[in-house]
């Protein structure tokens, strides 16, 4: 009974090395060595420069971590639109997603400061203020909905596209059903320019545009041809109305979890992925005009004055709903487009 007895022990000894000596993933060696996957998704195609930059991101990170960090990517909404991806990190099933400002100021209502029309003159004050103290504190507020926010992306100026007419002036947008992203500013702004403003996830406005349920839309040009709304409009109009911000999120979790290393490679390939994205948007931003056109897109230049009547018309909706922000950040951002223009 003893060598039947110490036989056992032995095997028992042998299968419990055995099982610490070789972990799920196939890996050897300490639990620090064990690779990390996460998955990363946004809502737009394969091929616009979004994606382009998530895969240069994923690039770095697995480069960096000598294949320890694992990115699993995926586009066109494949993981849900933006809403059901930030409500995904904080639920912990995704570790990172790019979304718009207007469906992240439903979780964190400070970033409805961005969706102010015609907040940014240009690329360049837009960088500086977003790159800037401003920026940079307010992506701190993200951590009350356990999110991270690492910096911003671009997601360009908007153009008005529709099926009526060209958009000259005010009067052009009286009675057009334009589809907008889901958030109030906007909605209240259309209203304003006389507009019947139809909010609705990204990835309905095709079907949408096609079966005539709205009559536009409004996005940066990159967005307007891979999604192929060229196919349903006829006419596309520089408005410049709206500079759309992405904002980088991982889930707070999952961030914390890691080592300082490990957030370091994070947030430095964030940080170039970001360069890159930027630059990818601004080089192809007239190359994607260009597309429109030889599509059969009617495009035309909008005038300073046009544009000023717009703002005019506007301004007593965006002065209401400047009371909802706190003081302070209203002067902390103001002075920031000062010092950057």
């Amino acid at each position: 009974m003893r060598k039947i007895f110490g036989l056992f022990i032995l095997i028992l000894v042998f299968l419990i090395t055995s099982a610490c000596g070789n972990n799920s993933d196939g890996n050897t060696g300490s639990a620090s060595e064990k690779v990390i996957t996460m998955k990363a998704g946004v809502g737009l195609n394969d091929q616009h420069p979004q994606y382009k930059a998530l895969l240069k991101f994923k690039e770095e990170v697995e480069k960096n971590s000598n294949g320890q960090m694992i990115v699993e990517t995926y586009h066109s909404g494949q993981l849900g639109d933006d809403k059901q991806m930030i409500e995904n990190l904080q639920l912990g099933s995704q570790e990172i997603t790019i979304p718009s400002t207007a469906p992240l100021a439903n979780f964190v209502p400070e970033f409805n400061i961005f969706n102010f029309p015609f907040l940014f003159p240009n690329t360049e004050v837009a960088d500086s203020v977003l790159d800037g103290e401003f920026g940079t504190n307010l992506l701190t507020k993200l951590d009350e909905s356990n999110l991270v926010g690492l910096n911003y992306w671009e997601e360009g100026f908007y153009n008005i596209t529709n099926n009526e007419r060209p958009i000259e002036s005010v009067e052009d947008l009286k009675g057009l059903k334009i589809r907008t992203m889901e958030n109030k500013i906007l909605l209240d702004v259309f209203k304003e320019l006389g507009a019947n403003p139809t909010p609705m996830a990204f990835g309905e406005v095709y079907s949408s545009l096609q079966q005539g349920v709205v009559d536009g839309q409004t996005n940066p040009p990159s967005q307007i041809y891979e999604a192929k709304f060229h196919e349903t409009q006829k006419y596309m109009s520089a408005t410049n109305d709206f500079y759309g911000v992405w904002v980088f999120l991982v889930s707070k979790e999952f961030y914390e979890g890691l080592n300082e290393e490990q957030q370091k490679i994070i947030k430095d390939a964030s940080m170039n992925a970001r360069d890159f994205e930027r630059q990818e948007t601004r080089n192809s931003e007239q190359e994607y005009v260009e597309k429109l056109q030889e599509e059969g897109i009617e495009y035309n230049t909008v005038s300073p004055e046009a544009l000023q009547e717009m703002k005019d018309t506007i301004q007593p909706v965006l002065d209401e709903y400047s009371k909802e922000f706190d003081k302070e950040m209203l002067e902390l951002l103001n002075k920031a487009l000062e010092d950057a223009q």
